[in-house]
């Protein structure tokens, strides 16, 4: 990794504590996923503020006991590592993403992974993770992202292996993102301070 990205980091998910206390201080790819409209700034200021409850359940636990797997078929069959570390925008430092996985090619780009679990079939992948990726790509400055998939009937994998596609940089689609993130900072800010 060159030295530009690792100065960006602000915590490591392997410290559980400081990346919740990181990732509640600014605007994570989670948060942007659900951010479309500008009645979606208001529901996500709330929960930012006020926490969702959702603590996980079975769907979530699989999620992460898959993940460190497929990775490791990411890594063998595309050469992206896995990556724990949560990264900050070049310049808006309250801008925050958290990549399944990172690499830095010998030309200088950056590709990162995303992986998901799934109980369905996808034609296209959902668009709220299409948010997230793009959203990595704008703080990671990534030109590709590998989303990888994989689909789990009961919780047992169906396929042989995960399915995956690449999803190149839109920076029409990022340049909305990061005015509706700017939003959700503003709703945010505007809350806080009149609640002092």
């Amino acid at each position: 990794m060159n030295t530009a990205l690792l100065s960006r980091i602000v915590a490591d998910s392997s410290d559980r504590v400081a990346w919740l206390r990181a990732r509640s201080r600014g605007i994570t790819a989670t948060d942007v996923a659900k951010l479309s409209t500008p009645g979606s700034i208001l529901t996500a200021a709330d929960a930012k503020l006020g926490g969702t409850g959702f603590t996980g359940n079975a769907y979530t636990d699989h999620g992460r006991a898959r993940e460190p797997e497929i990775a490791r078929w990411v890594a063998a069959t595309h050469g992206i590592n896995p990556s724990s570390a949560l990264f900050r925008a070049e310049v808006e430092h309250r801008h925050l993403a958290t990549p399944d996985g990172l690499v830095v090619t010998e030309s200088g780009s950056v590709l990162l992974s995303e992986i998901k679990t799934t109980t369905k079939a996808w034609r296209s992948i959902p668009r709220n993770y299409l948010r997230q990726v793009w959203w990595q790509q704008y703080v990671l400055g990534a030109e590709r992202t590998l989303v990888v998939w994989e689909e789990h009937n009961d919780f047992v994998p169906v396929g042989e292996e995960p399915l995956c596609r690449w999803v190149d940089r839109d920076d029409a689609e990022i340049a909305n993102l990061v005015r509706l993130a700017n939003s959700l900072i503003d709703e945010l800010h505007r809350r806080t301070t009149r609640d002092r």
